[in-house]
């Protein structure tokens, strides 16, 4: 720890006198931390005003080309304050805490906005950010079209009616997949889709026995997952999903990486693209 003392001391040292004065409340030089605030920025057509986000920005395309400043959930603090934000807006998942403590020690203005996956949640999110921005109207002419978009889309069946499915992430060696509280969980209730996984929160690991045991119509996934598998049949064939009945009828949803796993402004195309990849099979053939 004593290297990052240093490049902490360091950073400090090498900010213009008066810096933290002077950005305070400056919403040009923005850092946009979380994939759902900075895909809200550009949404709101403020993407011009950021000069760095964190990896998990990754749409739209712009904003990949944007320098960055770590994961969400490890920021780098020499990244942030080296850039001289007058504005950090970031998801209340973005850490480690004592990283954020650090930068409004140096001066830095934070906003932390909530990431819970609510709908509540999502337009205070995109309200506060819109405000942050000085364009309160627009943040409200954007709830509301996502309200009318979320109010349009048809009823769904009788609960018992719903197919089931297992929401996966593989990234390397590691399987895991989406309980209660997040996103993926989240955006399949509303789409009329049962989550497997009951009783347990956050993403875990799962075993190939209680996979097959569990039965799921569907696998939903990512392109990521899918990539980082070498393509679906590779995807399909492991070991803790192959025994599943929607490996081998090849039940699988792939969806946009941030569109189904942050919970943001896209959330009604999410649904809509959910309902009609799981609802369109007979699930009594």
């Amino acid at each position: 720890m004593q290297w990052r003392r240093r490049g902490l001391l360091m950073v400090a040292l090498s900010l213009p006198w008066g810096w933290a004065k002077a950005k305070q409340g400056d919403a040009k030089n923005v850092v946009s931390v979380g994939g759902s605030v900075t895909e809200i920025v550009f949404a709101l057509g403020q993407g011009d005003r950021l000069i760095a986000v964190d990896l998990s920005s990754v749409y739209p395309p712009e904003a990949r080309a944007l320098p960055k400043v770590g994961y969400y959930r490890d920021l780098s603090v020499e990244g942030v304050a080296s850039l001289h934000p007058g504005l950090v807006i970031a998801s209340d998942q973005s850490g480690p805490p004592q990283a954020l403590q650090r930068l409004r020690d140096l001066g830095v203005n934070i906003l932390v906005v909530p990431d819970a996956p609510e709908v509540s949640a999502l337009r205070e999110r995109i309200l506060k950010i819109a405000q942050a921005l000085s364009v309160p109207q627009a943040g409200e002419q954007m709830v509301a079209n996502m309200d009318e978009a979320l109010g349009k889309l048809p009823a769904l069946p009788d609960g018992d009616q719903w197919p089931t499915a297992l929401s996966v992430m593989a990234h390397g060696n590691s399987v895991l997949v989406a309980g209660a509280g997040t996103a993926a969980d989240a955006i399949m209730q509303l789409s009329g889709v049962r989550n497997v996984i009951q009783g347990q929160k956050g993403y875990k690991p799962i075993s190939a026995e209680a996979a097959a045991a569990l039965a799921p119509d569907f696998i939903i996934t990512t392109p990521l997952s899918i990539q980082a598998q070498g393509g679906e049949e590779r995807f399909l064939a492991l070991t803790s999903l192959a025994g599943t009945p929607a490996a081998k009828a090849r039940r699988l949803v792939v969806m946009d990486d941030l569109m189904y796993l942050s919970f943001g402004p896209r959330l009604a195309e999410a649904v809509t693209k959910l309902r009609e990849q799981c609802h369109r099979y007979d699930q009594s053939s």
